[in-house]
């Protein structure tokens, strides 16, 4: 496979204060890699430090095979942006601003800015200081896709979009990715990351804890029991080997299970039911097991 980017040992110290540490991730063309974390967590630092807009501490990026930093002009090019704050010339009609915009790269392909307007369901002919949060992202959106670049970076791009919208943002990097596109998607949304990407990478306090293809990660996490008892059950009867968590809320228990499902099923049987169910993690579930200090 083409490794599209690829960070080796990537550091950000801001002074004293942590940025990012020994990052070093893998995205391959045609990815859609979800790049999970919450807020401080080191995402835009990563994605900033990537695009050389800021300069590392150490460690080194790479993306299309050219050095993030000596390349970065010529990396420009084949990369479409969504930044996490979006600015706008509030003047401008949107038309003018992807006019004005894409004379800066070189090149404005009217008819792909069309086609993602009307897929976006926006006007473009208002001036956008009028524009709602929402609308300035639909604008950051069709900006980045309009030229087809071969690389899109987002960093939070559903944000402020609606339900129906944000289902047809998903549909539209699908298809990217199959027509060869890559997708490197920083989120908190779960959820989104879920329904399209194939590839994740958690950071945690500036460090990768994991990197997974997302079917391999949901194999490896484990299972979820959701039990009501109809009777009093203690939850440290589940404090066992392959046990990760365990929650009480009156009589219904949720426990986490990445190994020994036997044993748990046994202990659980022992005592008196009303309802029983038992799901794979979500990936939401997987990244709270890592934020609460699972393995």
């Amino acid at each position: 496979m083409e490794t599209v980017i690829q960070t080796s040992n990537l550091t950000k110290f801001y002074g004293k204060s942590r940025g990012i540490e020994n990052v070093s991730i893998t995205v391959n063309k045609g990815d859609i890699f979800g790049f999970l974390g919450p807020n401080g967590a080191g995402k835009s630092t990563t994605i900033r430090t990537i695009l050389d807009f800021i300069r590392p501490t150490g460690g080194n990026a790479t993306v299309f095979g050219l050095d993030s930093r000596r390349d970065s002009v010529a990396i420009r090019r084949r990369i479409g942006y969504i930044p996490g704050d979006f600015g706008l010339y509030g003047n401008m009609t949107g038309w003018k601003f992807l006019e004005y915009f894409g004379k800066t790269r070189g090149g404005y392909d009217k008819i792909s800015a069309r086609e993602y307007a009307k897929k976006m369901d926006i006007k473009l002919d208002r001036r956008m200081k009028e524009y709602s949060r929402g609308m300035r992202q639909k604008v950051a959106i069709i900006q980045a896709f309009m030229n087809n670049p071969d690389l899109i970076i987002m960093d939070e791009p559903t944000s402020g979009l609606d339900p129906l919208i944000q289902q047809t943002f998903m549909d539209i990097l699908r298809e990217k990715s199959s027509q060869g596109t890559t997708i490197f998607m920083s989120s908190h949304v779960l959820s989104d990351v879920e329904k399209v990407c194939n590839r994740v990478a958690i950071i945690k306090e500036g460090s990768i804890v994991a990197e997974e293809l997302v079917d391999d990660l949901h194999k490896k996490s484990g299972k979820v029991l959701e039990v009501q008892f109809s009777e009093e059950v203690s939850p440290d009867v589940f404090k066992m080997d392959g046990v990760s968590g365990v929650t009480k809320l009156n009589s219904h228990m949720r426990i986490m299970v990445t190994g020994n499902l036997e044993n748990v099923l046994k202990e659980v049987s022992s005592h008196r039911l009303t309802d029983i169910s038992i799901h794979q993690m979500t990936l939401e579930e997987i990244f709270m097991h890592y934020y609460e200090g699972g393995k």
